[in-house]
């Protein structure tokens, strides 16, 4: 049995996703006090790059089930949307404004689409329309 050959989606997928831990990670240790911004930024925007280079090479895959991809990730990214706005809202519970509020509503975007795109990728990889 052949396997078709795929881009590495998962583990793009899996540093874009540590890099945000990291950038979170960093700002975290500094809050309350005065946060510098640098450091964050430039994971959160690593981590940005690599979703994008990661739904263009998954764009460029021939034959790709893309009608599952979209059946599975929708809902994957409706939970997922909703467990970010649920993190963002304990942020302005905690009061954290200015730069670093930014930074991480950038990251949580960023995981709120990278992890959906992660499982519909796992599920469309392996459906197989014979078999269904």
């Amino acid at each position: 049995m052949s396997e078709r050959r795929y881009p590495p989606v998962t583990q793009v997928g899996m540093a874009s996703l540590a890099l945000i831990v990291a950038g979170g990670i960093y700002l975290s240790a500094h809050l309350p006090r005065h946060v510098p911004l640098g450091p964050a930024v430039a994971l959160l925007a690593a981590s940005a790059l690599l979703l994008g280079g990661n739904l263009f090479a998954l764009s460029r895959v021939e034959g790709f089930a893309w009608g599952r991809f979209l059946d599975v990730a929708k809902w994957a990214l409706l939970a997922y949307a909703v467990t970010a706005g649920l993190i963002e809202y304990s942020f302005l519970q905690n009061h954290l404004s200015g730069g670093a509020l930014v930074v991480l509503t950038l990251s949580l975007l960023v995981y709120a689409v990278h992890v959906p795109i992660l499982i519909g990728f796992t599920v469309a990889r392996y459906y197989d329309p014979q078999t269904a």
